[in-house]
């Protein structure tokens, strides 16, 4: 055969080709010259013919057949041969091929190899691809060369020993004797390598952690030498000793020194030189500094060093490198918490960056200066922020108006000023708030009596000026239909009161209900003010006609709206006006903790707490219909929640009456019920003593059942017997979670058939915690007076990794002593 064309004859070709067809053709070509070539065992241009099988395999095209010629080139007592042989094994083999395994025999020969860059070779390609197989076989070869005098051989098992680390952990032990000496080499590359091989071992075992931590004097020594090192041409990177084994030191440091007083102790010196001495007009030296800033957070370091890697991060925010002004917002903003004064004082040029065109940092900008908000600076900042909100971009709008809500909420220096600030957002990014700002801001303004005439005349005016805003509209038409004869009286004393008639209202009212820019909802909310306004203004007549109207229309909530108002106007006209009248003071919805701290960016308030009542799982009505439509209808009766109650029961935490009839039907607003019925048995209202629940209880030896077990959530069931009354089973639910992750927001709900009654008293923890590191428990007592066999179905609700999980079962395995 003709002998093939070199790789370069190739590479000339390939780049003449001007469509990719033609050079599909040329590949195909070359290819099968090459197969033809490799059948005929054709020694002399084998390493010819896998170089261009490895720039064809860059360029895409499949390279595969090539494997086995690699293996005999590796075999060859060529160093040529041997090293293209070792690098298309780098490129076309990996562990998963078993191909790779006939490598093993020529890797240790090549090991113990006279010649250190065959030896060399042998490293890269056990550092590259060796899989744990051929790293336990050839590890003891490995350390071998760790412990050899030549610093090219060291470095290169130094990095072979990081990689098979990493495949095999429990060789570990085996490099430990070899890395003590490492530190000692004056060989950068050596250094360099070490510092890898240390961290690796320090970041997979805590006891290799603590035995490296003796090791911190002398790192700290060779940074110090860097840095105070003059000039040296081998190693300076813009007038920079080595900034690469600087920065591998200072990330070795941070590992050694978090959580370790001594060991902090001991590199804090050499931390301010390195924030100090370190020049910063170059990115080499930024980078440095940055290394240097992450380890000071980390460590257990000064407050005085602290202040200063805030201060470097400051500066950083001042550069016209816009990836250094992103790290330095990302890091202040991972700090914001732990050093908050510090931070404090870059607030002005944190606010700059809101003004960058870069969407990345203008993101960033907000979410810290959000962080930055506490109750001193919180009309600045304020004022800032939603500058930038009426200038952003729509993807930043509905983040930042929840950001302003929030800190409004927590900071408001006074009601006037939280509601001004909250329909400023409305006016200017109405439409990207969250769901709940609408009845959260109607809250607001029913709670703060002596500014209602002033609100009131703010939304009309903004009403008057645009209702594109669907959540400004909404809210507007709530307060009218509330204060509408405050708006007329003008009785408002904050500002100039305006001079509006009834009809003009009206005009507005009627105006949103066939407005195109109305929603469903807002037409809803338009409709229910004007009802309301017929017990606050004269005009009864005009507003009879516009309900009436309203009877027949196509939207079939508000035609029931407008039905059920015809009604009163009607059959129930002496029951309008109490109906109708002004909603009370609305009581804050309670937290979800026995205990809440608020944290306020630098002074914590310890809010009013009830320690010693776990949180109550709360079951709606609207959730209890849900429940009895889930699990089977009519013929299961749903669960009562019951809790230790600390004052009087709201619309959140209702009894349902299990002896009459389940009346559960939805609506906008449940209607609260006393926090003990009358109707109850006296079973149901033992749960609500102050006294421990389960004096009288006694062990049955009933054998506990597993009623639940899947994704992890395993729930048991254990019985005891209620003394008194023999009718009554105590049921224990016992929720462990196996894995890796806390399940949260967990309730379990369950119904059972109307035979029985049921009493679900409250949880211990409305958090699983994972590992099955300690299990949720919760009583169930069931009254079964005809001592029938018990079937119960349970719904479980959980929130797993970020995900909410809802899922059914049916429990009929039940003991018989459990029910006879």
């Amino acid at each position: 055969m003709p002998a093939p064309i070199r790789l370069r004859e190739l590479i000339r070709t390939i780049r003449t080709a001007r469509t990719q067809a033609e050079e599909r053709e040329m590949i195909q070509k070359e290819c099968a010259a090459i197969r033809s070539s490799f059948r005929e065992e054709d020694n002399t241009y084998r390493c010819r013919n896998v170089a261009k099988l490895l720039y064809m395999h860059m360029l895409g095209y499949p390279a595969h057949f090539g494997q086995l010629e690699c293996l005999k080139l590796i075999a060859s007592q060529k160093f040529t041969d041997k090293r293209i042989g070792y690098l298309g094994a780098m490129l076309l083999l990996d562990e998963r091929q078993d191909v790779h395994l006939l490598m093993t025999n020529c890797i240790k020969n090549d090991l113990n190899h006279s010649t250190q860059y065959v030896q060399g070779l042998a490293l890269c390609t056990l550092g590259c691809m060796g899989s744990s197989e051929m790293c336990r076989d050839l590890a003891g070869e490995v350390e071998k060369l760790l412990k050899t005098s030549n610093s090219y051989l060291r470095k290169k098992a130094a990095l072979c020993a990081v990689h098979v680390i990493r495949k095999v952990p429990e060789l570990m032990e085996m490099f430990l004797p070899a890395t003590k000496n490492l530190l000692s080499e004056k060989n950068h590359g050596v250094l360099h390598t070490s510092v890898v091989l240390l961290t690796e071992m320090c970041e997979r075992s805590p006891d290799m952690l603590a035995h490296f931590r003796k090791l911190v004097p002398q790192l700290v020594r060779i940074l110090k030498n860097l840095i105070m090192s003059g000039y040296s041409p081998e190693h300076d990177v813009s007038g920079i000793s080595d900034p690469f084994l600087q920065v591998r030191i200072l990330r070795l440091l941070r590992i050694l020194g978090k959580n370790d007083d001594d060991s902090s102790e001991a590199m804090n010196d050499i931390l301010a030189q390195v924030a100090t001495n370190t020049e910063t007009s170059k990115n080499v030296g930024n980078a440095i500094l940055y290394e240097t800033v992450l380890t000071i957070m980390d460590i257990k370091s000064e407050s005085g060093l602290r202040v200063l890697a805030i201060n470097i991060l400051g500066r950083f925010l001042l550069n016209n490198d816009k990836n250094i002004r992103y790290v330095a917002l990302t890091s202040l903003l991972k700090t914001v918490q732990t050093d908050h004064n510090a931070v404090q004082r870059h607030r002005s040029t944190i606010v700059d960056c809101l003004k960058d065109l870069d969407v990345s940092i203008k993101r960033r900008a907000m979410e810290l200066s959000f962080a930055l908000v506490n109750g001193n600076n919180i009309r600045g900042m304020m004022k800032e922020l939603l500058y930038f909100l009426d200038s952003c971009d729509p993807e930043f709008k509905a983040d930042c108006a929840s950001g302003v809500f929030l800190a409004a909420e927590k900071y408001a220096p006074s009601k006037r000023w939280h509601i001004d600030t909250i329909m400023r957002v409305l006016t200017t990014a109405g439409s990207y708030v969250r769901d709940d700002s609408v009845p959260n801001l109607i809250q607001l303004i029913t709670n703060s009596v002596e500014m209602h005439a002033y609100t009131v005349q703010r939304l009309y005016k903004a009403l008057l000026d645009d209702i594109s805003q669907q959540p400004l509209v909404q809210v507007a038409s709530w307060c009218i239909g509330e204060y509408g004869d405050l708006l007329v009286s003008g009785q408002c004393e904050e500002e100039e009161p305006i001079q509006v008639t009834e009809d003009e209202v009206l005009d507005v009212l009627e105006g949103l209900l066939v407005s195109n820019l109305s929603t469903p909802v807002t037409r809803g909310y338009a409709l229910t003010a004007i009802m309301k306004l017929s017990t606050r203004f004269s005009s009864v007549n005009r507003i009879k006609k516009v309900v009436s109207i309203y009877g027949s229309s196509i939207d079939v909530e508000l035609q029931q709206r407008a039905v059920e108002y015809n009604a009163l106007f009607k059959k129930y006209d002496h029951m309008r006006s109490a109906l109708l009248e002004r909603m009370p003071i609305m009581e804050k919805t309670a937290s979800n903790g026995p205990t809440e701290i608020v944290q306020t960016n630098g002074e914590t308030e310890p809010s009013v707490v009830e320690p010693k009542h776990p949180p109550p799982v709360t079951q709606p009505t609207n959730q209890a219909t849900d429940l009895l439509d889930l699990l089977g209808g009519n013929d299961m009766v749903s669960v009562i929640q019951t809790t230790v109650p600390t004052k009087p029961a709201s619309a959140g935490g209702e009894l349902l009456d299990l002896l009459g009839d389940l009346s559960l039907s939805g609506g906008p607003t449940p209607t609260p019920a006393p926090s003990v019925p009358t109707s109850q048995p006296s079973f149901l209202l033992d749960g609500l003593s102050s006294q421990p629940l389960f004096n009288d209880i006694a062990a049955a030896g009933i054998p506990p059942i597993t009623a639940y077990n899947k994704n992890g959530l395993k729930i048991d069931f254990t019985f005891e017997r209620a003394n008194p009354n023999p009718n009554i089973a105590v049921i224990t639910i016992h929720a462990s979670n196996s894995t890796e992750t806390d399940m949260t927001d967990f309730v379990f709900q369950a119904a059972v058939p109307k035979t029985f009654q049921l009493q679900l008293l409250s949880p211990s923890s409305n958090v699983v915690p994972a590992l099955n590191q300690g299990t949720v428990t919760q009583v169930i007592r069931v009254l079964n007076p005809q001592k029938q066999q018990l079937r119960m179905r349970i719904k479980l609700t959980y929130t797993h990794r970020g995900s909410a999980v809802q899922d059914l079962a049916e429990v009929n395995n039940f003991p018989p002593q459990s029910w006879q």
